[in-house]
């Protein structure tokens, strides 16, 4: 069909003419080229390119389209910071050697000194074949070598320490850290400064069951497996009160923020689960000198106060899935069934027939496999 040659400058009949509404040429709603419509000056000029018309509904109104919100990523929580003035450094210590050396040495001068003060039992003083003199009596300088020799007898005896390997010893001296001691052996340590026993081994720690929750919200207990050290122990003994405490409550508050699955559920979603629980614990636990490989949820069950309605939900669930195999395997045995006498021209059956054949078998097989379930 030819359209006429004075198609632009006709003037076109309103499409939409009223009170409430704009007035739409119908030569508008047929654009295929963008651009704003300028007015025309005289009937010969050539119309312009314009772009489609959009006619909607008023934002906000039913007809709206839903559009999809722009999700805003929630802000990071702040790690906690460490003190950076509290590293571990190795304590000042001596071998063994020199404190069983200073020891006896200090023994010695006691002996030299009850003899010279001539208070040694003369059974003594034969057995170490000491001349015999005149004692001087107990005077000040005798009191005084007691004084100096017992001193090192006690600083030589006392700061004798057997190291082992695994732990370690934070010293501490009017309240400032001085040091740690990881060696092995037979060590001196200075027997005036304190010292805290801390256990530096790999270890696994098996939680009791803490409250979580699935992604539907639904509470479960779940039991935690933790594989840790300690790799800063100024920051475990000094940093914190108990740092075994902090790690559990660590484990508590990431427990609260990861999706946890029952039991039965993906291995990805497990995994996918004691990797979140992992890097949050472990973000956790570094500012205090801990440093945490794996956290794996060990057990995973329902609340006790759920656990009852859940487990008949997963029972109803599984009848339903067994329900619709065997309706399933029903329907496929019976339509091979029909087909094959078809097919092969056993019988001859009209709709009537057909369907109670159908019929018949259906019950017949449905019978068949209620018997054998046992």
């Amino acid at each position: 069909m030819e359209l006429p040659a004075d198609l632009p400058n006709r003037s076109f009949p309103r499409l939409i003419q009223n009170e409430a509404t704009t007035e739409i040429p119908v030569h508008l709603l047929f654009r295929d080229e963008g651009g704003p419509v300028p007015a025309r000056s005289s009937p010969t000029a050539p119309a312009a390119p314009v772009r489609p018309a959009v006619v909607g509904s008023r934002r906000g109104g039913p007809d709206e389209p839903s559009r999809p919100r722009r999700r805003v990523p929630a802000p990071a929580r702040p790690a906690p910071g460490a003190d950076p003035g509290l590293v571990e450094r190795p304590a000042r210590t001596l071998p063994g050697a020199a404190g069983v050396l200073a020891g006896a040495c200090g023994a010695a001068g006691c002996v030299l000194t009850s003899w010279w003060a001539g208070v040694l039992p003369p059974l003594a003083v034969e057995a170490l074949r000491l001349p015999s003199v005149t004692g001087a009596g107990l005077g000040l300088p005798q009191w005084a070598a007691y004084a100096g020799a017992g001193a090192l007898g006690l600083l030589g005896f006392g700061g004798l320490a057997r190291g082992r390997t695994g732990r370690a010893w934070v010293l501490q001296r009017f309240g400032r850290y001085r040091g740690t001691v990881r060696r092995g052996g037979l060590l001196w340590v200075n027997p005036l400064v304190p010292r805290r026993r801390i256990d530096v081994r790999l270890r696994h720690w098996r939680s009791e069951p803490l409250p979580a929750a699935d992604a539907d919200g639904v509470a479960l207990r779940v039991a935690v497996l933790v594989v840790w050290r300690v790799r800063d122990t100024a920051r475990a003994a000094l940093g914190v009160d108990d740092h075994e405490g902090y790690l559990r409550d660590c484990v508590e508050a990431a427990l609260a923020r990861v999706t946890v699955r029952a039991a039965g559920g993906a291995r990805q979603t497990a995994e996918a689960a004691g990797e979140a629980l992992t890097r949050l614990v472990a973000r956790e636990a570094e500012p205090v000198g801990i440093e945490v490989f794996s956290v794996r949820p060990a057990r995973v069950v329902y609340d006790p106060e759920v656990a009852g309605a859940m487990h008949r939900r997963s029972v109803a669930a599984l009848d339903a899935r067994d329900r619709a195999g065997a309706l399933t395997s029903v329907v496929d045995s019976v339509e091979d069934t029909v087909t094959r006498l078809t097919m092969r021209g056993l019988v001859d059956l009209d709709a009537g027939e057909r369907k109670v054949l159908v019929r018949d078998l259906t019950v017949a097989f449905c019978a068949g496999r209620r018997e054998t379930i046992p």
